[in-house]
């Protein structure tokens, strides 16, 4: 049975990172990783990098949005520990997936007391777990809604296929999880796949961001594009550039005051005067600055937010 869950959450966990930088296991596959030494000491980069962090937890309790904090560990060191979604998700029927990542070091971000963390205190239900995670033995891959762009309510799985994004574990979820999958290829300018989908594409209730000017191929853009018409989003299209620049790196969340979209100063700064105006029409934006972790992660504030969809005890 396919339970009907709304677009946006209102609550997210996310991980306080402990050895946060940049890491060589995943650059070779994510372009927006650009500052191998980031700027300054570690010391300060980890000072930068865990004001960031609060900052974006503050702005978002601020805000009404339920934010379940864990800590990251020390050792062993996880230097993208700051980007739970990729190893998580957590759905309306119950389901907790679990994925296969590419990066070695990050496969020991999979914690079972971070999820004991979300669950403690039984506010939520928990039905069951999809573990997909075994794949990596055989060398494919799923990086959660980092591969994934879903729409929870019209059940549509978007999905740039990518060596992160593998098309066979796709169709696994689709059919576990009750979404039809729609695969495509995207690239960059440099004309390298793009490694997540959820750098160049974002869900709201009511509108979208996409660079469909990245997937090359008429007939798949055609197709993406009918399936975001079919759902009578508005539809915002950004460039390449302003992909660059995490513009279609962003999550809409529910709060008490109306929808909210979690944006970055970098990627709020990319769009135009238009975009944010029809963006802002639909979801009221939240600004923060994360740019130590999108220069030297590689990932923006999208990725650093694992929305919790599970049902609480009282439903």
């Amino acid at each position: 049975m396919v339970h009907l869950e709304p677009q946006s959450a209102g609550a997210v966990l996310m991980v306080r990172p402990a050895r946060f930088g940049f890491n060589p296991q995943t650059a070779a596959s994510n372009a927006f990783q650009r500052d191998p030494h980031a700027r300054g000491s570690a010391e300060n980069v980890t000072a930068a990098v865990l004001r960031e962090f609060d900052g974006v937890a503050a702005a978002l309790t601020a805000a009404g949005v339920e934010v379940v904090v864990a800590d990251d560990t020390p050792r062993p060191e996880k230097p993208d520990a700051v980007f739970p979604n990729n190893w998580v998700s957590f759905h309306a029927d119950g389901s907790i997936v679990l994925y296969p990542m590419l990066a070695a070091n990050r496969r020991i971000e999979r914690r079972p007391e971070l999820l004991a963390r979300v669950l403690e205190g039984g506010r939520y239900r928990h039905t069951r777990t999809v573990d997909l995670s075994a794949h990596e033995t055989r060398g494919r891959f799923l990086e959660g809604t980092g591969s994934l762009v879903l729409d929870r309510s019209a059940r549509m799985a978007y999905a740039c296929l990518s060596p992160r994004t593998d098309g066979a574990l796709l169709a696994e979820f689709a059919a576990a999880l009750g979404f039809e999958a729609l695969p495509f290829a995207a690239c960059d300018t440099e004309g390298r796949r793009i490694y997540h989908t959820n750098v160049m594409m974002a869900l709201g209730t009511r509108f979208a961001v996409i660079c469909d000017a990245a997937i090359e191929d008429a007939a798949e853009r055609a197709r993406v594009r009918a399936a975001l018409a079919q759902t009578g989003r508005d539809v915002v299209a950004i460039s390449r550039e302003q992909m660059a620049k995490f513009a279609g790196n962003v999550l809409e969340l529910d709060t008490p005051g109306g929808k909210r979209l979690a944006v970055s100063t970098t990627a709020w700064n990319a769009y135009l005067p238009e975009q944010r105006a029809r963006i802002a029409a639909h979801a009221q934006p939240l600004i923060v600055d994360v740019a130590t972790i999108e220069r030297a992660g590689g990932g923006g504030v999208r990725c650093m937010l694992a929305e919790i969809h599970l049902p609480t005890a009282r439903s």
